[in-house]
């Protein structure tokens, strides 16, 4: 579906006006944002589109000012979409406007040559805002995003003390660690203290949760406490 009838005339004119392109594949959800932006007097939706190739397609005939966009849609997604416009209309503002509050989405938005990365589920006088901001050049905003995960660090403990930490994860005492990998008990204590202190852990239960934290354990069971028994 696409449509290009301009809402009527405000207060202002229409070349006045910031001129808004929709590309979303939810109907109620796009229709809610149009009907939402009618009551902006600086604002004028010109065109709506239910998918990317529809929307780039309706970027010459609509001559939009900022074209909002979600990232998951049927078809191309709207990254993609994204690129397609900023070929055939660099001047074209992207605003995505998603469900997703990841921050890799985010950054894959911002690199595709979005000026903004909003959710979904903030007030709608934050989406105008930053429409407004959008269309005077500024660039790089996130609102909503999730903060990306920490980088994994396996240079932060041994191979040895990630083999210890990966059993204590799993609930083994020092004894049994120490059976499952040949070596003393006392060894795995010494281990155990080494790992508190790089990880800034209190006990053992802060450090399995700091190893999760930095990307140290997986949520699924690691493979060296997997034949215990």
């Amino acid at each position: 579906m696409q449509s290009a009838s301009p809402k009527p005339a405000r207060s202002s004119t229409a070349a006045e006006r910031i001129r808004v392109l929709l590309i979303d594949d939810h109907a109620v959800l796009r229709a809610g944002l149009a009907n939402l932006l009618a009551l902006e007097p600086d604002l004028v939706v010109v065109g709506e589109a239910d998918n990317g190739e529809a929307g780039v397609r309706l970027v010459p005939q609509c001559r939009p000012h900022v074209a909002i966009i979600d990232v998951s849609m049927t078809g191309i997604d709207g990254v993609e979409t994204s690129k397609r416009i900023r070929r055939i209309a660099p001047e074209v503002r992207i605003l995505m406007l998603t469900s997703s509050e990841s921050a890799a989405d985010a950054a894959r938005s911002i690199d595709a040559g979005a000026s903004a990365y909003l959710t979904k589920r903030l007030a709608h006088e934050e989406i105008v805002a930053v429409i407004r901001r959008v269309h005077a050049g500024h660039k790089s905003i996130q609102m909503g995003v999730r903060p990306a995960s920490p980088a994994p660090r396996p240079e932060l403990l041994s191979a040895r003390e990630l083999e210890v930490l990966r059993l204590m994860r799993l609930g083994n005492t020092n004894l049994e660690i120490g059976r499952r990998l040949g070596i003393a008990e006392r060894t795995v204590k010494s281990h155990v203290t080494a790992m508190l202190a790089k990880l800034n852990a209190p006990d053992r239960a802060g450090a399995v949760a700091r190893g999760f934290d930095l990307g140290l354990l997986q949520v699924a069971p690691d493979a060296a406490g997997s034949g215990r028994g």
